[in-house]
């Protein structure tokens, strides 16, 4: 494997330092009595800061010690308050994990008992008598997830003055986490209520952030409509030397079906029992070709050490497993290898994470995303990974797993498989993209780039909710009040009081019947608002991705697949093995409606293939385009990735964006995912059959040149109207309360958050000239 050391050095601060002399004496007695001989970086950085006040964002490599750099110095300013002060909770830890709380609990307990200060958990985990408890008599520090929190204020919303009148601090952990999403949207907006309940212009908080790209938009996260006023605390402390290496392997064709149908197949048929669901096909790991040589190198590395492999989805989680344990049984030593993943039962996850932190076995847990954050699981040797992965953030966050202990280097692992070549190949998998997206995701992560959260939108579903929440918490407010709380002062602020009372028109309307007006003149819960807020499932905002049945013209149902892309009618999909072209997408019913087609190009439907940055995608141009070789990979990645520009300049990629493949083409303008699917969605405005397809665009029935002629146009053109764009495609009911909204509503939430219309010119005259 090849070494490399990350950028940034260790700087070890004299323990007697100004910053820790301003820490409190109960504080400074634990420091002592842990055997500390020096505070981290970022704690040494963060004492002054969150003792001068305000808010703060505290930026440092995973296991740093970001958590008790915060909590070091905000014990000290709150202790001088608690003794006869008056009641509630003094400091309100946030994180999205209930397991992440229980950690820190363990972490935590024994600095807040050295200052006498309580501790309490508050999840759905927690016994009802604790809570209660800890609602009677509020002090202390409170560690709680979101959703929680949103209960306390709607079921309590009279006491919350009594429970964070008092509070110093609120530490949001995980910040990346909660970026740019409707989760995210949803604390920020409960945070600026707890203020608001409480009479209170600001309570200062503090994030915790191991990943975060673009710190201006940190900013704005943490404090909506205040940015500015967010103090950095960003820790360059590297420390750990990194051994890194990229493996590539060829996938033989199984049965003469190329891989994109097969993976469609089993993409497209999940592990379920009912007439709606076509026949799942399942893997067999000794028969996937790249599997077994895959799941056979894994055993031989990780066997006998503690390791984390990410395999991606779930059930290739279970394949791996399954396929490790076999081996390990084959050789007769006992199992190390144990999945981890959202579908199984709470006690098994624990089990797993409880055996990595303090059982000495060798083990290694096989997961999806669910290890990514900061639950605690010990020291683990190694990090490997099935695929690309998902963003350069979520490589820096599973890397930041291995290497914590001084001395110890961070060791990852990324296996990547190709289709093998063939006459049938497809142009997009001759440039073997998995590959060169592995190296431009390294590169970068080298680089120390990664993605800049993703904010803005609408987020007209979260709204809704913070809507009947707050029409909850409070018993009926004027729908002025409503918008001041929620959208001008709350993180909803590009939401106008003419969209604010379209919504509420909408989700009032009798079909929807969230809410309704009193006689005189407060905005109330209606009858299905009532049904909703009772329910428990009412306080998280994020539901579990729905599928959609696929059904040929005439009734005949296929299957079902998640709808995870932006798709309109006339493009085209693969499914059970066979290509299709969609007539019609009902997203309330939930229906897509195809027809069999000829097309020559085989795109795929959907395959958890969640889309690339722009900066990837130029990234993995330059890598294709260059001559360079990076030392990190091995053998069968050097073959893949020179097979992959072989085919760059066999194409004339180096001059033109556009493939042609018989009567259709193939265009790679190397934008992101956004841009991307907007440029589909213009060219089927302009009555091209255009899909995109990975990192590509296809387009049907179209010679090179006339689809030149159509984007010289688009080049020279005004940007086309995102409305317009947004009501050609799907608007599949992606968040929770998205069917309650009319259509013109999900258009605009569409063009807001999916596209990227001002950027098509540019992008019709980058595919025009590539090297301009």
């Amino acid at each position: 494997m090849t070494g490399a050391r990350a950028p940034g050095a260790h700087v070890v601060p004299d323990a007697a330092s100004t910053a820790f002399e301003a820490l409190a004496e109960p504080v400074r007695r634990w420091i002592w009595r842990q055997g500390w001989t020096a505070l981290r970086e970022v704690q040494e950085m963060a004492v002054p800061a969150i003792l001068a006040g305000g808010d703060v964002i505290l930026s440092a490599r995973t296991a740093a010690g970001k958590t008790e750099a915060a909590f070091l110095p905000l014990l000290t300013r709150v202790l001088p308050r608690l003794d006869g002060g008056r009641p509630g909770f003094a400091i309100l830890y946030v994180c999205p994990l209930k397991a992440l709380i229980n950690d820190q609990h363990r972490r935590l307990e024994g600095l807040l008992q050295a200052c006498d200060v309580p501790l309490h958990r508050w999840h759905g985990d927690v016994p009802a008598d604790a809570k209660r408890k800890a609602r009677e008599r509020p002090q202390g520090v409170v560690l709680i997830t979101p959703e929680s929190l949103e209960a306390t204020l709607v079921r309590r919303g009279p006491d919350a003055a009594r429970l964070f009148g008092a509070l110093d601090a609120v530490v949001v952990d995980e910040l990346h986490a909660f970026v740019g999403t409707e989760r995210g949207r949803q604390l920020q907006s409960v945070l600026t209520r707890v203020e608001v309940a409480c009479g209170r212009d600001h309570v200062d908080r503090v994030g915790l952030s191991a990943t975060l790209g673009d710190m201006r938009l940190a900013r704005e996260a943490l404090r909506p409509g205040a940015p500015d006023s967010v103090r950095l605390v960003e820790s360059r402390e590297g420390g750990a030397d990194l051994l890194l290496q990229v493996r590539g392997y060829e996938r033989p064709p199984r049965n003469g079906i190329g891989s994109e149908a097969a993976d469609a197949r089993r993409e497209g048929a999940p592990d379920a029992d009912g007439p709606e669901r076509a026949e799942p096909v399942k893997p067999a790991p000794d028969a996937n070709g790249a599997d077994e040589p895959i799941a056979s190198h894994l055993f031989e590395v990780l066997r006998g050490r503690r390791n984390l492999l990410f395999a991606g989805s779930r059930q290739r989680v279970e394949v791996y497993a399954d396929r490790l344990r076999a081996l390990a049984e084959d050789a007769r030593l006992p199992n190390e290898f144990f999945a981890h993943h959202g579908n199984l039962a709470r006690a098994e996850r624990e089990a797993v994470e409880t055996r990595l932190r303090e059982d000495g076995r060798p083990t290694t847990a096989v997961a999806t995303t669910t290890l990514e954050l900061g639950i605690d699981i010990g020291d683990v040797e190694s990090v490997a990974q099935i695929g690309p992965g998902p963003s350069v953030s979520s490589l820096r966050q599973r890397l930041g797993r291995s290497g914590r202990r001084p001395g110890m280097p961070s060791v990852l692992r990324i296996y990547v498989a190709e289709e093998a070549a063939g006459p049938t190949l497809h142009p997009a998998d001759r440039l073997r993209l998995d590959l060169v997206q592995a190296v431009a995701t390294v590169d970068l992560l080298l680089e120390r780039w990664c993605e800049p959260p993703r904010v803005g939108g609408l987020h007209l579903s979260t709204l809704t909710h913070q809507v009947l929440a707050l029409v909850a918490q409070t018993g009926g407010l004027r729908p002025d009040a409503a918008w001041r709380t929620l959208c001008g002062r709350g993180p909803f602020r590009n939401v106008s009081r003419d969209l604010f009372v379209e919504l509420l028109r909408a989700i009032a309307r009798p079909e929807a019947a969230l809410v309704e007006m009193s006689p005189d003149g407060l905005l109330m819960l209606g009858p299905a608002g009532e049904r909703l807020a009772e329910g428990h499932q009412f306080y998280a905002v994020f539901q579990t991705d729905e599928e959609y049945r696929v059904m040929v013209v005439g009734g005949k149902v296929l299957g079902t697949v998640p709808l995870d892309l932006t798709l309109a009618p006339g493009q085209t999909i693969i499914f059970n093995g066979r290509r299709w072209r969609i007539e019609s997408l009902d997203a309330r019913a939930k229906v897509v409606v195809v027809a069999p087609t000829k097309s020559a190009l085989p795109p795929r439907f959907g395959g958890g293939w969640s889309g690339v940055h722009d900066a990837v995608a130029a990234a993995m141009r330059r890598c294709l385009s260059g001559t360079g070789m990076p030392a990190y990979l091995d053998a069968g990645a050097r073959a893949l990735l020179d097979q992959g520009r072989a085919a760059f300049l066999g194409y004339g990629l180096d001059g033109t964006c556009i493939v042609g493949v018989g009567r259709d083409c193939t265009v790679l303008p190397w934008v992101g995912a956004a841009k991307l699917e907007t440029l589909a969605l213009t060219l089927l405005a302009r009555n091209l059959q255009a899909t995109p397809y990975g990192h590509a665009v296809e387009v049907r029935g179209c010679s090179a040149g006339d689809l030149r002629a159509v984007l010289t146009d688009i080049a020279g053109s005004p940007p086309p109207d995102a409305g317009a764009l947004a009501a050609l495609a799907a608007k599949p009911v992606r968040e929770k309360y998205d069917g309650y909204l009319t259509d013109a509503l999900l258009a605009r939430s569409l063009a807001v958050e999916r596209l990227e219309a001002d950027a098509v010119p540019d992008v019709a005259r980058r595919i025009l000239e590539p090297g301009a």
